[in-house]
């Protein structure tokens, strides 16, 4: 098909936008001394990986893109750009959001490149712009060629993407407590996605939507931001810099610096790549469920709690727990 179809750059439209609103949550804070905490160098690490992302794009979507039209050219379907059909869009890649976003915490190849966005111990709107300069790497982008071959034109999808980010924005702050009830039900707020980013070892793991919270509780990733389990930003084990080459690009480092390991089977070095964040062939590590596991044998009250009610008697987990 070579019909020309154009959409406009939504994220490009949208920076005015992300620039008022970080000076207006600024200021918000440092009048009112509430609803989060701005760091200046940990913010401007965040604007310059923002920046890196975009220069990124610039230098390497054409990989994608050329891949995307390529399939557009084979595929004999073509739903056209009415309203129906961009809100179709949206939704599918809407869950095509989620799948990406929850292998980039379950598979440590993703998640180098993932892993920066959390990196901050912060949570303000800064860390919405705390992007990966690495994301073409992950070739992530073959989970878009569903849509495409179904007959959502390339622009569009891109378009709707886009779209996906910009709603993003606005839910890394502090400053928004919870949202209406029906609101909370239905769309990924402050609230949720707070947790997301929590290193609690509740909060590991859950709440990957972008936009639609359902995605999570159709399968079964929800856990609601608990008021008695304040949210404590960051990584697991936090890189403790402002650098923004080691912080986009600590992970990829690590993965070289175990695999390259001596006396490694080829089983050991691929799971070095592939495996959940935290793999370690001699148990030297813990990965999410070790980390649960091992919070619920010192807490045990917490034993089916949100963040917790994969733990019976009968899982694997709960033997780890004991063990």
């Amino acid at each position: 098909m070579t019909d020309q179809v154009t959409f406009p750059d939504a994220v490009q439209w949208a920076v005015p936008f992300f620039i008022a609103a970080i000076l207006a949550e600024f200021l918000w804070i440092s009048v009112k001394g509430r609803g989060g905490r701005y760091e200046t160098r940990d913010a401007v690490t965040s604007l310059i990986m923002g920046a890196g992302n975009i220069a990124s794009g610039f230098l390497l979507g054409f990989i994608a893109y050329a891949f995307f039209m390529w399939l557009w050219q084979i595929t004999p379907l073509n739903l056209g750009t009415s309203i129906p059909v961009i809100i179709l869009c949206f939704v599918l890649d809407d869950l095509r959001y989620y799948w990406v976003h929850r292998l980039g915490h379950r598979v440590r190849w993703v998640w180098a490149s993932h892993v920066n966005h959390h990196s901050s111990q912060h949570y303000n709107l800064t860390t919405a712009l705390r992007q990966t300069w690495t994301y073409t790497f992950t070739f992530m982008m073959v989970v878009r060629a569903p849509l495409i071959l179904l007959g959502f034109h390339p622009a569009m999808v891109l378009f709707v993407g886009g779209i996906n980010l910009i709603y993003q924005f606005w839910i890394h702050t502090e400053a928004i407590g919870k949202m209406p009830r029906w609101f909370e039900a239905i769309m990924n707020t402050p609230s949720h996605h707070r947790a997301h980013h929590g290193r609690n070892a509740r909060y590991l793991d859950c709440n990957y939507a972008g936009v639609f919270i359902i995605w999570d509780k159709l399968f079964g990733t929800f856990v609601p931001e608990q008021d008695d389990d304040r949210v404590d930003y960051g990584l697991v084990h936090n890189i403790g810099t402002f650098n923004p080459l080691r912080v986009a690009f600590h992970e990829w480092v690590g993965i070289w610096q175990d695999v390259k390991q001596p006396g490694l089977s080829l089983r050991q070095r691929l799971a070095y790549c592939f495996a959940p964040p935290g793999y370690s062939h001699d148990g030297s590590r813990d990965n999410s469920e070790q980390i649960k596991a091992k919070h619920l044998a010192r807490h045990p009250e917490d034993r089916g709690t949100p963040g917790f009610e994969q733990f019976d008697a009968k899982s694997p987990n709960a033997q780890a727990e004991r063990a």
